[in-house]
């Protein structure tokens, strides 16, 4: 296996649309790293980049210590898994498996021990004699893992490879490469939008947005303390509850109309933390940390109940607040002592210490 290295590297059309733009970051000797964002952020290109499928623009790639920018993919020693497959249709699992290593000039020996070991790593034994169209979509991608695992790669890439499965096969084929990566111990870059599939997978996480990478770190870091507005919001689900604040004398509040007795959420001045500057803020609270407001609690939302989703484990609460829609994850328990009314107000509390606060202008986080 191999580290992978990336200093400022920019991927700019011909059009002149930058799709990466100054992605620096390191992946270690083994790692799982995930890149996540929206659609279009600029993940898949830069997938693309490090498999020597798009061309750099500027900036350094290095794998495992050596300068690959201008090298052609076959000479990257990487493997890469598809969206969509890529098996071929006429072939059988078995030929699938091979024929990559065929190509290479493989000894047969080698080619069907290679083939022998991933089948069983995958449980594909009983299937090699199949050819895709005999499989199910789990199958299928197991067979394009197990096609980019026979070649014993430096560096594995992973693009989007579970959005084609339904929502119970996608669990079960995370807990499939994650079992893998740590068996194999491999150096893997897995890209996905599902925050989900990041944050259960990924060792470390590099958030994309618009080509510029907003945030890296460890899932749960990245949960608890989210370096800007746009990560706070996209990582969660539901994602973080976020509000307009104002300084009003010695309050600060968050208003439905220019009336103050109609606040949505009003605090003490002596409750928002020192480094909170100026006469506005954004202040964010996660879905699980609002509950059904007591009277011990100072901090308390109003809001009126929109959507009420009972999932079983828990119920969401979809509501209006502060010009805002948001949402609550209440305990169903608690949820059933409530007495909640569609399109009533209602009162949910919080805890000072769970929230957060990001600058009204750039959306960086200052608490």
């Amino acid at each position: 296996m191999a580290s992978v290295s990336m200093r400022q590297l920019r991927k700019c059309y011909d059009n002149g649309h930058v799709a990466v733009e100054g992605a620096s970051f390191d992946v270690a000797d083994g790692e799982l790293l995930v890149l996540v964002g929206p659609s279009g952020c600029g993940k898949s290109t830069l997938l693309r980049m490090i498999a020597g499928l798009e061309s750099i623009s500027s900036g350094e790639l290095c794998i495992d210590g050596a300068r690959v920018n201008d090298l052609p993919p076959k000479q990257r020693d990487i493997a890469m898994v598809f969206q969509n497959y890529a098996l071929y249709p006429h072939m059988t699992v078995a030929e699938n498996l091979a024929f990559g290593l065929k190509l290479r000039g493989l000894a047969k020996a080698d080619w069907q021990a290679r083939i022998a070991e991933a089948a069983d790593m995958l449980e594909l034994t009983e299937l090699l004699q199949r050819l895709p169209k005999q499989l199910s979509g789990g199958q299928r991608q197991r067979v394009a893992l197990g096609r980019a695992l026979v070649r014993h790669p430096k560096v594995f890439l992973l693009d989007e490879p579970l959005s084609n499965l339904d929502a119970r096969l996608r669990g079960s084929m995370r807990a499939e490469i994650s079992r893998l990566h740590r068996r194999l111990g491999a150096t893997m870059i897995y890209v996905t939008h599902d925050q989900i599939e990041a944050m259960t997978l990924g060792q470390r996480i590099v958030v994309l947005r618009d080509g510029v990478i907003q945030q890296i770190d460890t899932p749960m870091a990245l949960y608890e303390r989210p370096a800007n507005r746009f990560v706070a919001g996209f990582l969660g689900s539901p994602g973080m509850n976020l509000w307009p604040m104002q300084r009003r004398g010695s309050e600060w509040t968050s208003l439905d109309s220019a009336d103050q007795q109609n606040a949505a959420l009003r605090m003490a001045a002596g409750d928002v933390p020192d480094t909170v500057c100026g006469d506005s803020v954004i202040f964010g609270i996660r879905p699980e940390h609002l509950r059904p407001a007591t009277e011990v609690d100072r901090w308390r939302l109003r809001v009126r109940v929109e959507t009420i989703e009972q999932v079983g484990n828990e119920v969401f609460l979809h509501f209006h607040c502060a010009g805002q829609t948001g949402v609550a994850r209440i305990a169903p328990e608690a949820f059933a002592a409530m007495a909640v009314v569609l399109d009533e107000m209602i009162e949910l509390g919080l805890s000072p210490s769970r929230g957060h606060w990001f600058d009204s202008q750039d959306g960086q986080r200052i608490a």
